[in-house]
Protein backbone atom coordinates (compact mmCIF):
# COMPACT_ATOMS: atom_id res chain seq x y z
CA UNK A 1 0.00 0.00 0.00
CA UNK A 2 1.41 3.35 -1.02
CA UNK A 3 1.64 6.11 1.56
CA UNK A 4 -0.72 8.97 0.89
CA UNK A 5 0.66 12.42 0.34
CA UNK A 6 -0.06 14.85 3.15
CA UNK A 7 -2.69 17.38 2.21
CA UNK A 8 -1.11 20.76 1.67
CA UNK A 9 -3.08 23.56 3.27
CA UNK A 10 -3.57 26.29 0.68
CA UNK A 11 -3.56 29.82 1.99
CA UNK A 12 -5.83 32.50 0.58
CA UNK A 13 -5.00 36.09 -0.11
CA UNK A 14 -7.10 38.88 1.36
CA UNK A 15 -8.99 39.37 -1.91
CA UNK A 16 -9.69 35.64 -2.26
CA UNK A 17 -10.93 35.52 1.34
CA UNK A 18 -13.14 38.55 0.69
CA UNK A 19 -14.70 36.92 -2.37
CA UNK A 20 -15.25 33.63 -0.53
CA UNK A 21 -16.81 35.33 2.47
CA UNK A 22 -19.07 37.46 0.28
CA UNK A 23 -20.35 34.25 -1.32
CA UNK A 24 -20.86 32.57 2.06
CA UNK A 25 -22.55 35.60 3.62
CA UNK A 26 -24.89 35.95 0.66
CA UNK A 27 -26.19 32.42 1.31
CA UNK A 28 -26.51 32.49 5.11
CA UNK A 29 -26.05 34.82 8.07
CA UNK A 30 -22.54 34.86 9.48
CA UNK A 31 -21.09 36.66 12.47
CA UNK A 32 -17.86 38.61 12.52
CA UNK A 33 -16.42 35.84 14.72
CA UNK A 34 -17.29 33.25 12.05
CA UNK A 35 -15.54 35.34 9.41
CA UNK A 36 -12.41 35.79 11.52
CA UNK A 37 -12.30 32.07 12.34
CA UNK A 38 -12.55 31.15 8.66
CA UNK A 39 -9.89 33.64 7.62
CA UNK A 40 -7.55 32.29 10.30
CA UNK A 41 -8.22 28.77 9.01
CA UNK A 42 -7.42 29.94 5.48
CA UNK A 43 -4.14 31.44 6.62
CA UNK A 44 -5.02 35.05 5.85
CA UNK A 45 -2.60 37.63 7.29
CA UNK A 46 -4.03 39.29 10.47
CA UNK A 47 -3.80 42.79 8.97
CA UNK A 48 -5.68 41.56 5.89
CA UNK A 49 -8.28 39.91 8.14
CA UNK A 50 -9.15 43.28 9.66
CA UNK A 51 -9.32 44.96 6.24
CA UNK A 52 -11.61 42.23 4.87
CA UNK A 53 -13.82 42.30 7.97
CA UNK A 54 -14.21 46.10 7.79
CA UNK A 55 -15.25 45.82 4.14
CA UNK A 56 -17.78 43.06 4.90
CA UNK A 57 -19.23 45.16 7.73
CA UNK A 58 -19.35 48.31 5.60
CA UNK A 59 -21.18 46.53 2.78
CA UNK A 60 -23.50 44.86 5.34
CA UNK A 61 -22.59 41.33 4.35
CA UNK A 62 -21.98 40.83 8.06
CA UNK A 63 -24.12 42.45 10.76
CA UNK A 64 -23.73 41.02 14.26
CA UNK A 65 -27.00 42.57 15.46
CA UNK A 66 -28.96 41.00 12.59
CA UNK A 67 -27.15 37.69 13.15
CA UNK A 68 -27.91 37.67 16.89
CA UNK A 69 -31.60 38.43 16.34
CA UNK A 70 -31.95 35.63 13.78
CA UNK A 71 -30.00 33.22 16.00
CA UNK A 72 -32.19 33.95 19.04
CA UNK A 73 -35.39 33.67 17.00
CA UNK A 74 -34.31 30.31 15.55
CA UNK A 75 -33.06 28.76 18.77
CA UNK A 76 -36.05 29.80 20.88
CA UNK A 77 -38.70 28.70 18.40
CA UNK A 78 -37.18 25.63 16.74
CA UNK A 79 -34.91 24.03 19.33
CA UNK A 80 -36.49 25.35 22.57
CA UNK A 81 -33.15 26.61 23.87
CA UNK A 82 -33.24 28.81 26.93
CA UNK A 83 -31.63 32.18 27.54
CA UNK A 84 -28.46 30.83 29.17
CA UNK A 85 -27.56 28.44 26.36
CA UNK A 86 -28.28 31.05 23.68
CA UNK A 87 -26.16 33.64 25.50
CA UNK A 88 -23.23 31.20 25.78
CA UNK A 89 -23.47 30.20 22.10
CA UNK A 90 -23.49 33.83 20.95
CA UNK A 91 -20.52 34.65 23.18
CA UNK A 92 -18.61 31.75 21.59
CA UNK A 93 -19.44 33.27 18.20
CA UNK A 94 -17.77 36.53 19.27
CA UNK A 95 -20.92 38.66 19.57
CA UNK A 96 -20.68 41.61 21.99
CA UNK A 97 -22.65 41.39 25.25
CA UNK A 98 -24.85 44.49 24.61
CA UNK A 99 -25.93 43.05 21.24
CA UNK A 100 -26.74 39.71 22.90
CA UNK A 101 -28.80 41.46 25.59
CA UNK A 102 -30.76 43.41 22.95
CA UNK A 103 -31.46 40.28 20.91
CA UNK A 104 -32.64 38.32 23.96
CA UNK A 105 -34.85 41.21 25.09
CA UNK A 106 -36.47 41.39 21.66
CA UNK A 107 -37.26 37.65 21.65
CA UNK A 108 -40.85 36.69 22.44
CA UNK A 109 -41.03 35.25 25.97
CA UNK A 110 -44.59 33.91 25.77
CA UNK A 111 -44.81 30.23 25.00
CA UNK A 112 -41.30 29.51 26.28
CA UNK A 113 -42.53 27.22 29.05
CA UNK A 114 -44.91 25.48 26.64
CA UNK A 115 -42.08 24.80 24.16
CA UNK A 116 -39.95 23.42 26.99
CA UNK A 117 -42.84 21.25 28.20
CA UNK A 118 -43.26 19.78 24.71
CA UNK A 119 -39.51 19.09 24.54
CA UNK A 120 -39.68 17.35 27.94
CA UNK A 121 -42.64 15.23 26.79
CA UNK A 122 -40.61 13.95 23.86
CA UNK A 123 -37.61 13.33 26.15
CA UNK A 124 -39.90 11.39 28.50
CA UNK A 125 -40.59 8.81 25.78
CA UNK A 126 -36.90 7.88 25.51
CA UNK A 127 -35.90 8.18 29.18
CA UNK A 128 -35.40 5.07 31.28
CA UNK A 129 -36.14 5.37 34.99
CA UNK A 130 -36.91 3.26 38.04
CA UNK A 131 -38.71 5.80 40.20
CA UNK A 132 -40.59 9.02 39.56
CA UNK A 133 -37.97 10.82 41.67
CA UNK A 134 -35.24 9.59 39.32
CA UNK A 135 -37.27 10.65 36.28
CA UNK A 136 -37.85 14.10 37.71
CA UNK A 137 -34.11 14.53 38.27
CA UNK A 138 -33.31 13.48 34.70
CA UNK A 139 -35.91 15.83 33.23
CA UNK A 140 -34.64 18.72 35.37
CA UNK A 141 -31.06 18.12 34.24
CA UNK A 142 -32.22 17.99 30.62
CA UNK A 143 -34.14 21.26 30.98
CA UNK A 144 -31.09 22.86 32.59
CA UNK A 145 -28.89 21.60 29.73
CA UNK A 146 -31.20 23.45 27.32
CA UNK A 147 -30.35 26.67 29.17
CA UNK A 148 -33.62 27.43 30.90
CA UNK A 149 -33.83 29.17 34.31
CA UNK A 150 -34.53 26.83 37.22
CA UNK A 151 -38.00 28.28 37.91
CA UNK A 152 -39.09 27.72 34.32
CA UNK A 153 -37.54 24.23 34.28
CA UNK A 154 -39.32 23.29 37.52
CA UNK A 155 -42.65 24.54 36.20
CA UNK A 156 -42.32 22.52 32.98
CA UNK A 157 -41.13 19.37 34.78
CA UNK A 158 -44.00 19.61 37.27
CA UNK A 159 -46.45 19.90 34.37
CA UNK A 160 -45.01 16.78 32.69
CA UNK A 161 -44.93 14.84 35.98
CA UNK A 162 -48.55 15.82 36.68
CA UNK A 163 -49.60 14.57 33.24
CA UNK A 164 -47.67 11.32 33.83
CA UNK A 165 -49.26 10.60 37.21
CA UNK A 166 -52.77 11.45 35.94
CA UNK A 167 -52.63 8.67 33.34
Amino acid sequence: MLPTKPKIKRTKSGDEALASLMRLCARAERSSGDALRLMKLWGVDPAEQQRVLKRLLAERFIDDRRYAEAFVREKTSLTAWGEFKIRAALQRKGIASPIIAEALAAAPQEGSTERLTNKLRSKLRTTKYDTLYQLKGKLLRYAASLGHPMEEAMEAVEQVMLELTDK
